[in-house]
């Protein structure tokens, strides 16, 4: 896999980027990469993204070139296989007021209510970055038959632990927003705390896993 491309970001940042498309050994080798740097003396903070990664410094850097070589030195070694991230299990409530969008996956799928969630649930879905808004998981692994276009009209509001359906993916509303996801149950678990420490409840690289709490008619 070849190196990243590096690009300074003002004078006081990094952006390190893969070519698409994005793929979970591509993400893999991104995360080992924020490990390894986040223990850098000139780094103050790490921000992987969707094929990218971004090195926050904590001063203007005047000699990138030796920042540049020390990442594509450490590349190679970068093995995918090597990153383990954790298991998180997310409670929910599918269907009734927690998942008003169930019906209409259900039907856009041609499944049942009760296909949708057993599908949903079965999945082992994977964290590739945080974004959007503070906490916001954007992850890989939804079964494709369960894959339903966003709302044309996005509602204004949206509560806190939604947990949706936006075109191929999957993800939760760490809290009240607009959004056009199709929601089909919702999550008791705080994803965002700023009082926490980490303040979000998930990281990139963990594998979630989804398990039925009740469903509601």
């Amino acid at each position: 896999m070849q190196p990243p491309k590096i690009h300074p970001l003002g004078d006081s940042a990094l952006l390190c980027s893969l070519p698409a498309p994005a793929s979970l050994p591509q993400q893999q080798r991104i995360w080992n990469l924020a490990q390894l740097a986040a223990q850098w003396d000139e780094v103050s903070e790490v921000v992987p993204g969707m094929n990218n990664l971004t090195l926050f410094l904590h001063r203007p850097v005047r000699d990138l070139d030796t920042l540049r070589e020390r990442i594509t030195q450490a590349w190679p070694g970068l093995h995918a296989s090597r990153y383990q991230g954790r298991v998180v299990e997310i409670p929910v409530v599918y269907g009734g007021d927690a998942g008003p969008d169930l019906e209409n996956v259900a039907r856009h799928t041609g499944l049942s209510r009760e296909e949708v969630i057993a599908r949903h649930s079965a999945g082992d879905y994977v964290v590739y970055f945080l974004g959007f808004m503070p906490g916001f998981a954007y992850m890989g692994g939804l079964a494709p038959e369960l894959a339903t276009p966003r709302h044309t009209t996005p509602r204004m509001t949206i509560p806190a632990g939604s947990v949706g359906i936006g075109g191929e993916q999957t993800g939760i509303y760490p809290m009240p927003s607009p959004g056009g996801w199709q929601v089909i149950g919702q999550t008791a678990l705080h994803l965002f705390d700023p009082a926490q420490e980490p303040p979000t409840l998930l990281r990139p690289g963990d594998h979630v896993r989804f398990t039925v709490e009740r469903i509601d008619a």
